[in-house]
């Protein structure tokens, strides 16, 4: 009789450290699938929207026309998700290069703020195709993050 309360407690002992970690493990997924939600419903509005992502904010965007054309201006149109309910950076500023070639644009972007969230950068032109990079700065209380992501442009 002895023994088998022994053998009880130990697969009671089991059972709550089966459980402990399954727990723990559910809270893990819950959390990833949280991150991942964010990203896809950050800039869901937008068509075909490239992804940029930080420990910080999420940064979908799309280009006006898509593909961009070398020698035509185009426009950005672009979300801003903070990550853990972080607020909205105070500012937003548009730019690229081209690292390979070592030099930016010849235009500066106009960025217009549309509200939660979402922006709008006007009068950004690649004067050549070939790798350009594109940066999202966001200016927040703790500092400037910095986005950024390839384009190739033909």
């Amino acid at each position: 009789m002895a023994q088998r309360r022994r053998a009880v407690r130990v697969l009671e002992a089991r059972c709550t450290v089966i459980h402990a970690r399954a727990a723990a493990l559910a809270g893990a997924v819950l959390v990833f699938a949280a991150s991942e939600a964010g990203a896809q419903s950050c800039g869901a509005d937008l068509v075909f929207p490239r992804v940029l992502e930080s420990d910080r904010y999420i940064v979908a965007y799309r280009t006006l026309p898509s593909p961009v054309v070398a020698g035509e201006h185009f426009v950005v149109e672009f979300a801003v998700c903070p990550r853990d309910r972080r607020q909205l950076p105070a500012s937003v500023r548009v730019d690229a290069s081209m690292p390979e070639h070592r030099h930016g644009m010849n235009y500066r972007p106009v960025v217009t703020a549309k509200g939660d969230g979402r922006y709008r950068a006007e009068g950004l032109m690649f004067h050549m195709s070939g790798r350009w990079e594109m940066t999202f700065d966001l200016a927040t209380a703790d500092g400037t993050v910095r986005l950024a992501g390839p384009l190739h442009i033909e």
